[in-house]
Parts: structure tokens; sequence; C-alpha cells
């Protein structure tokens, strides 16, 4: 029977396990990078070689540095091959070749969100390469990066893992080549996937090669996708097609008479490739088993195999947590780099990560699909003991702690009040469309834990940078006072994403409401505090069921209440989230997806609209004015155009924006009206509290 329950006492203890022979080489100042590196520390051969597509900096923000350093404990010798040049397999030569597998991963980031804009458009930097510098890393990094380890040693087992290879785990869509793809683990002609944050697995999966290679079944183990040519004698096959039929109820009886044998078939690979409606169902299926108290395996037929996906892993304990981050990082970039900046240890290098996981369920975010809903946190002491560490040991400290928090900055330690009840949920969201009644939204322990760290000696500041979820927060009003007061330095950026409610159902965000209740504690906290603080909203252009009305409706909010954003984000379908079901299907996986009584959603696909609704984002922007008058008028909505407060965009144009010629008004020798002047020039230096920028 599947156990309704999420006991991490069900699952090995990560540290538990016999080390490895090799333990007794001990622990290297930083994982090789080269065979000189490897003779120094007495080894003549790596047993597992980490390939990723981000620079080599040993600090526990770095997922090859965690996954290293845990393998390091267990007593493997790890080597790592940081961005190699993948046009041969010269580079994956280097260390030569690893006794139990090659581990892959394209790095923190997915390669084609960090390679491409959401126009599609070449980015000419990568935040995770010295000096910042671009096109260190190909496209669809983890399927090249598995293919060159193969040239270099054709038998060694390829394991794949990070973010890239987990969404991408099933048939998904690619938005870059608008289409849908396949498995990446078949892409990439690797052995295994480990999907998640899958330190259980990864150290399952080591230990095992080790003991009797890859001729085992690896199937009892979490967070993991194989192939297999068909399902196993004795399972019983539930098909996705049934499981938003209203006789699910059958489906069910079966389940609690056999459950661990269920197995959930997804539609093939060919089937989602030509029916929308189909990949709708996959996506909806794939989330609704995401839960590791009651998920069920899926599996997926893509030609003649199956992908086969285990049930998602136990989460972490807080003394597992602790241990995970208190291996022996050096906590700096590897000293092949030299001098160089690498801006994303520039930006983490005084920040400590305090929990994982999100029950926010946001349908464009890969982090609940990528880390859980479950929240996994660490101790007080864990974490007080880091930023002790940062302050003895990193270089450049100056006394602030730049960041405290994780993938929200407010969720550390909450949990669902009733174990069994968290066991058999298949909600998307602990928050959406309320916040549920059995989670436990205390903000206690995070006050307490704020509290202690910025009482340490030598520290002079401990900023929150991760984002804050406001609708958690407006809870506790005493933890709004205590942010504001000691942890806020001079604005707080927060995501309420859209104002009007289509998006925003879609998204499933709260509704605007939620943030006029923060603004209101945000801003009666900071006047009492006498501080001049402001609050910076982010916000999504070109979501899924998003109109030309709705970004209509956000700008003149915007406009209202004075806020001029420098910087937008348009929608991007990262693979595998349900909004990028919708984008790609048309149909809103939010609901059953049934054949033929599907609920559709309108997707903002033609690049012009995308534009119109980025411009309406910044209706201050006067190269935007033309796009949005022309928009307004189509809309019928001319009355928007002109001087007052209430419209939205001017009629004129100034010299040099825009369209050249298109309603333009200026002076003489071209040069704009003192009108045009004013309306550019209004409100860039007002800063009225909470105002924005």
């Amino acid at each position: 029977m599947v156990s309704l329950s999420l006991d991490p006492q069900s699952a090995k203890p990560l540290f538990s396990y016999r080390k490895y022979w090799a333990h007794r080489f001990g622990v290297a100042p930083f994982l090789p990078m080269s065979r000189a590196e490897m003779e120094a520390l007495g080894w003549d051969s790596c047993d597992v070689i980490l390939v990723t597509g981000d620079a080599y900096i040993d600090h526990p923000s770095f997922g090859m540095a965690i996954i290293g350093r845990l393998l390091e404990a267990q007593g493997f010798r790890v080597g790592i091959i940081a961005q190699p040049d993948w046009r041969d397999a010269s580079d994956f030569e280097a260390l030569g070749r690893p006794n139990l597998f090659f581990g892959v991963t394209s790095g923190n980031m997915d390669s084609m969100v960090n390679r491409y804009t959401s126009d599609r458009r070449l980015r000419h930097n990568d935040s995770y390469t010295p000096g910042g510098e671009g096109g260190k890393r190909p496209d669809r990094a983890v399927i090249v990066y598995a293919q060159r380890s193969r040239e270099a040693f054709p038998d060694a087992p390829i394991v794949l893992g990070g973010i890239e290879a987990s969404l991408r785990r099933i048939a998904h869509y690619d938005y870059w080549s608008d289409k849908v793809r396949r498995s990446v683990l078949l892409d990439a002609k690797a052995d295994l996937l480990l999907y998640g944050n899958a330190e259980r697995a990864l150290v399952e999966v080591a230990h095992r090669i080790a003991r009797r290679g890859l001729a085992q079944d690896f199937s009892d183990i979490r967070g993991l996708a194989l192939t297999r040519e068909a399902t196993p004698e004795g399972w019983i096959e539930a098909h996705a097609d049934d499981l938003d039929d209203p006789n699910e109820g059958r489906l069910r009886k079966d389940e609690a008479r056999d459950g661990d044998r269920i197995v959930v078939r997804l539609p093939s690979f060919e089937q989602v490739s030509r029916d929308p409606e189909s990949y709708a169902r996959a996506s909806r299926v794939l989330h609704k088993e995401s839960n590791p108290g009651n998920a069920r395996p899926l599996t997926q037929r893509h030609g003649a195999r199956d992908v086969w996906l285990t049930a998602p892993p136990i989460p972490l304990t807080t003394q597992e947590m602790d241990g995970v981050y208190d291996l022996p990082f050096a906590r700096a970039p590897h000293p092949s780099y030299g001098a160089a900046k690498i801006p994303a240890w520039e930006m983490i290098r005084h920040s400590v990560t305090i929990m994982r996981g999100c029950f926010g369920g946001c349908s464009f975010c890969s982090i609940t699909e990528h880390e859980g809903r479950i929240i996994q946190s660490r101790s007080e002491g864990s974490i007080l003991k880091e930023i002790e560490t940062i302050r003895d040991k990193t270089e450049g400290f100056t006394g602030v702690i730049s960041d405290i928090g994780g993938p929200t900055a407010n969720m550390y330690r909450m949990a669902c009040r009733d174990k069994r009840t968290e066991a058999l949920c298949r909600r998307p969201s602990c928050v959406y469309p309320d916040i549920c009644k059995n989670l436990d939204t205390s903000h206690d322990a995070l006050i307490q834990l704020y509290r202690k760290a910025r009482a340490i000696p030598g520290v002079k500041k401990v900023m929150v940078a991760s984002g804050v979820r406001y609708d958690l927060a407006v809870k506790s009003p005493a933890y709004v006072r205590e942010l504001v007061e000691h942890h806020v330095g001079g604005y707080l950026k927060i995501a309420p994403e859209h104002t009007e409610s289509g998006p925003l159902s879609k998204m499933m965000k709260p509704g605007i409401g939620a943030y006029d209740r923060f603004k209101q504690l945000f801003d009666a906290a900071a006047r009492a505090a006498k501080k001049d603080y402001f609050l910076i909203p982010y916000f999504i252009a070109a979501h899924p069921g998003t109109t030309d009305e709705d970004m209509m409706n956000l700008a003149l909010w915007l406009k209202r209440n004075k806020y001029r954003a420098d910087q937008v984000q348009t929608y991007l379908p990262s693979p595998m989230a349900l909004s990028t079901a919708m984008y790609h299907s048309g149909f809103d996986p939010l609901e059953p997806v049934r054949r033929g009584a599907s609920k559709g959603v309108e997707a903002v696909k033609g690049l012009r609209q995308r534009r119109l609704h980025k411009a309406f984002l910044r209706y201050h922007d006067a190269e935007n004015w033309p796009i949005l008058r022309e928009a307004l008028k189509a809309m019928g909505r001319a009355d928007l155009i002109g001087p007052g407060k209430h419209q939205l965009v001017p009629s004129w144009q100034p010299p040099g924006t825009g369209n050249a010629g298109e309603g333009r008004r200026v002076g003489r020798k071209g040069r704009a009206r003192p009108e045009a002047r004013k309306f550019l020039t209004k409100g860039l230096h007002d800063r009225s509290p909470s105002s924005g920028a």
C-alpha cells in the first residue's frame, strides 16, 4: 500500500550510509578540475565527474557544489568539469573516465532561459560565467554535455540532474522551437534522470552503482526517471484520460486496495505532440501527482519505450538540511578563475538560504515543480553558524548579510497543521484561491531568527532580498513591522504580477486587494519607524488569459499609483509549467480536461501583441506611445489619449522617439515643446512612500 505519510522516517537518512572506501583520501579544498589537482590529492581517478554549465563556485547556493560535497561526504572522489568546450569531446576527457558515472547538469538555470530572452533574442551576458561573458554554454546543455560525455567514454553511465533535466523529464512544450519535445532522458541518451532536489536519490544511486553497476532495478528510488519497454507484470495502469471522469471514484477504490501497484499512464509523446488537449491533460495529471504523500508513478510512451517516473522524493528533515549546508564548502570560486568577477557569486556571496520549496503553486513558476511545495527548513543553529562563517571567512564582508531567505522570504517553517491531511492533499497551492485553513501561517519562528541573526557580533544589517509572499505577510503585522524596521534597505520588491482577476486566476495569484492590505501595513510601519521606504511591485505582461483590456487597466492602475517600471517581464513559457500548457494548448489545466468539454484559455502569442502588452507596462516610455495610441483607438478608448491625469499617453510624440513623424508636436529647431518635456520628466524624481521609483 502507498503510505499516506510524509514521515521522513520512511526514507533512509541521508548521512546514514556506510562510506565508500575512497573516503580515506579526506576532504578536498576544492573539488578538482584538473589532473594536476587530482594528483595533488593522491587520486588516480574520479568516482563521479560532474559536468556543469556554470562556473564552479564551491558554495551551497550552487547545485554542483552541493551535489559534489554531498557525494564527497559519502566517501566518493568527485571531479568537476565546468563550462567545457562542447564542440568536441576533449574537455570531457580531461579527468579521465569516472569509475561510477558522469553527473550532467546545465547549471543553476535552464540553458535556454539562460541564453534567450522571452522574445527569443540571444542574451550577451551570463551571470554564472567569469566576467559575465555570454556564449560559454550550448543550447540544450544537458543533451549536448551528455552526448560529449558519451563520446569521451562510451561505456560510462550518465545520470542527468538539475533544473533543466527536472523540468524536461516528460514530453514537454519547448518555447524556443515551438514544438513538443521528447523527454530529455531520451534525447540525451542518458541512463537515469534525477528530478527535483535530488540528494536522496543521488546518494542511493551512487552507492548502488558502486556495488552493482547499472545492471539492476532502480525503480524503487523516489525522484527518478528511467526507461522501460513496458509496464511490469503486476502493475495496474490508471489512464490519465479517466482521472477527470465523474466516475473517478472507481479508480480510487482500486487504489485503496492495491495502491502500491498503480501507475498512471500519461498520453504518449506522439499523442501530446499532435493533440493540444492531450497535452493539457498530461500537464494537469503531472501536477496533481506531485505530493510525495500520495503521488503514484507516471509512465509515458515514447515510440517503443516508456519513460517511467517514480514518485517524488520524501523531503529532507531539518537535521538533513543542516547536514547538507554544513558540508565543508570553500565558499569561493575555484582558484583557476583568478580575479575574474562572476556576477552570480558577487550577488549571493553574503546571503544565506534558510529553506527550500514553495507552496504558492504559481502556474508560471518552476520552483514548486522542481523543489516541491513542502517547506524544508534549516535549524536556527545552522543558519546562525553560517552567518558567523560568512563574517569570519568570506572576503569583502562589511557586516551586511545581503539576503536571508530562499525561494520565498517568509515561508520558513510553515507547514500543514495535520500531517495526514498534508499527505492526502492534491491541491496545487496552499494559498490559492484562499489560504488553506490547515496551513500554519505563523511568522514567529522567522521573527525570532531575524532577531538572533542581527544580534550576531560583527553583523550590522541583515537584509531580506528574497520575494515576500505578501498574502502570508498580512497574517502577521508583527512580521511586517520587523521587516520594515530592520530588514529593508530603501525599497522592497514584491510580485503582485497583475491587477485584473482574469490573468490572476490563471496565474493562481491573489487579488490585488491582498497587495493593498500589505501596502497599508508596510506604509504604516515605515511611518512609525520614520523611514522613507518604498514598495517596488513586479508585473508580468502577456501571460495566458490576459486581454489587451487587462493590460490597459493595469497601466491605468500603475499611473494612478505613480509607478514607472524600469524593467518589466514578458511571460516566458518554461518547460512543464501549468501556464505553459495553457500557452501551447489553449486549454486550462487548472480545470478538468475532458474530451470536448475542456475550458479554453486565450494565449498571447503574436510578437506584436506581446510587445503591446509589454508597452502597457511601460506606458511612460515615449518609445511606446505610438503602439499604445494605435491600440487604444482600436479598443475604442481614444479617450485615454491626451494630457490629462486620467489619460494614459499624450497625443504628441517627442522628436527622436517612436515612429518618425507620427503625431509629433515639436517647437522650433525640432525640440519638444515645454508640455512634452513636462510630460516626460514629471514624476521621475517624485518618490512618495511606497510609490516606487
